[in-house]
């Protein structure tokens, strides 16, 4: 089992830039660099939407179109850390942002695909 745990979350002004972290842990810690992990997103009355994802060799990336050139997904090997970076936040980031694994070596942008989730962090853009 891969257990994920987001942070970072919090109240923010319209324009401003956040980091949110994801770290993972459990039996398959040591494997959790051949997941690919994802960022996705939901707002009140909104399904679950795809924002980022990066693959287990940290190379290929991912994103949706609405947060490309805004957003940046990363990954620290050494720390087993996700990392999403967003930079110019509008009111319509306002979300839980959820971080999500598998193990398979393609990113999708379909949430059912995904196995393992974290709880979640809420992310409020204020104007």
């Amino acid at each position: 089992q891969v257990q994920l745990v987001e942070s970072g979350g919090r109240l923010v002004q319209v324009g401003e830039s956040l980091r949110l972290s994801c770290v993972s842990s459990g039996q398959t810690f040591n494997n959790y660099n051949y997941y690919t992990v994802a960022w996705f997103r939901q707002s009140p009355g909104k399904e679950r939407e795809f924002v980022a994802g990066i693959r287990g060799n940290g190379l290929d990336i991912s994103y949706e179109n609405s947060v490309e050139g805004r957003f940046t997904i990363s990954r620290d090997f050494a720390l087993n850390t996700v990392y999403l970076q967003m930079t110019r936040l509008n009111s319509e980031d306002t979300a839980v942002y959820y971080c999500a694994a598998r193990l398979v070596p393609v990113i999708s942008h379909d949430s059912g695909s995904y196995v393992y989730w974290g709880r979640g962090t809420q992310v409020t853009v204020s104007s």
